[in-house]
């Protein structure tokens, strides 16, 4: 298809909530879960549909967004203003020079449409990347190539759970090293910390590539036992303290010789800029249902680059909607580190979409990126209906 500059009209959007069963539970410092709540957001144009995945979890524990909440407020103040901002047909405003979003005017809008709600970033999230889907459809244009992506091919890690016991952990572990991952990232808590990294160490070896993630589960009191993880090389240390707190990651950062990495904290790129000239963090995990949606993630990503910052995608146990986009996302130049874009089954016996495979032979550990129009998948409408927890919400001009 050849692209084209059309910017289509949005006639109606749906919210769809589905639940999906993980294959095996994935535990952090915030809770356990053994099913993913999704909450699906369809736009629906007049040159055609996309559709976007609200990151939030089913409780308010690692954001204070949560699905219900999510659907919620689309449904009663977000789709109402996007519907009603574009009841006359689409008018935007020029994008300013250099501006990432110039060639997409239409999920380039939603942003200022819906700026009148305070937060909700994943809410807005959702709807931009499901606008956005439906406007590179529409263009014909693929989202790799909307970003900017300089490979075919991104490298893949996994994020590994908190594991009932030491053993478990380590034929987890194993399990993922088999399949070609070439990273491993362990959830972390008090209690459960210094004894998992080394075992996970000397099962990969000095030269693998190992980092942890706090999810803010420590305290400033911490820092001597965070910093005794210097010995173990470990890529980075993620989030240890509350996402508030950039001055005690500042501490931490020059307590220890390990790179801090902020995840919860970084919610577009003024914060990004501001923890990286405070000392905070030198690595930074880009999520960008987090960042209120693919755009802002442009543009942090662009901020850090100009940095030199190197910057890692971050996952959410996304289907294969939101995979999709993120695997684009990280084929960006500044996506240096291996993200958390796993293979469809690292969660989900089944998928959403087709699912996502890791290559082979010389993309042993990579995934492709997408090439066709916008996220470059498929959405199966009968698995929408079949994992439905609610009835699906159609909000219309």
């Amino acid at each position: 298809m050849t692209p084209t500059t059309v910017t289509p009209r949005i006639e109606a959007i749906e919210l769809h909530r589905i639940e999906v069963p993980l294959v095996r539970p994935f535990e952090t410092s915030f809770g356990r879960e053994t099913v993913r709540e999704a909450l699906l957001v369809r736009v629906r144009t007049d040159a055609g549909d996309g559709w976007g995945e609200c990151v939030a979890g089913r409780d308010p524990f690692y954001s204070a967004e949560y699905v219900g909440g999510a659907a919620s407020v689309i449904e009663r103040y977000l789709a109402p203003a996007l519907l009603a901002a574009h009841a006359v047909g689409a008018s935007h405003p020029a994008p300013a020079d250099g501006d990432r979003s110039a060639g997409v005017p239409l999920a380039a809008s939603v942003g200022p449409a819906l700026a009148f709600v305070a937060g909700h970033r994943m809410a807005k999230g959702a709807i931009e990347a499901a606008v956005l889907d439906a406007e590179l459809r529409a263009q014909g244009r693929s989202m790799g190539a909307a970003f900017g992506a300089v490979r075919d091919w991104v490298d893949c890690g996994v994020s590994v759970g908190i594991a009932p016991t030491l053993e478990e952990l380590l034929d987890e572990v194993t399990g993922y090293l088999e399949q070609g991952y070439r990273r491993i990232k362990l959830k972390i808590k008090p209690g459960w910390d210094l004894v998992p990294v080394a075992a996970v160490r000397e099962l990969m070896g000095p030269g693998g590539l190992l980092q942890v993630d706090a999810n803010t589960a420590y305290t400033a009191d911490d820092i001597p036992l965070l910093a005794s993880l210097d010995p173990f090389g470990l890529l980075l240390i993620e989030q240890p303290f509350a996402e508030e707190d950039i001055a005690t990651h500042a501490l931490l950062a020059s307590a220890c010789e390990t790179p801090v990495c902020l995840d919860e904290s970084i919610l577009d790129a003024v914060t990004a800029v501001d923890a990286i000239e405070r000392g905070a963090t030198s690595v930074v995990n880009i999520k960008p249902g987090r960042m209120g949606g693919y755009l802002e993630a442009l543009r942090v990503h662009d901020a850090c680059r100009a940095l030199d910052v190197p910057v890692w995608c971050g996952g959410m146990l996304e289907t294969g909607i939101g995979r999709a986009a993120n695997v684009a996302l990280a084929a960006l130049p500044g996506f240096v580190l291996p993200g958390d874009t796993s293979a469809s089954s690292r969660y989900y016996a089944e998928d959403v979409t087709e699912p996502f495979v890791l290559g082979e032979g010389e993309h042993r550990g990579q995934l492709r990126v997408p090439d066709r129009a916008g996220t470059g998948v498929t959405v199966r409408d009968d698995l929408v209906h079949d994992w439905a927890s609610a009835p699906p919400v159609v909000l219309a001009r």
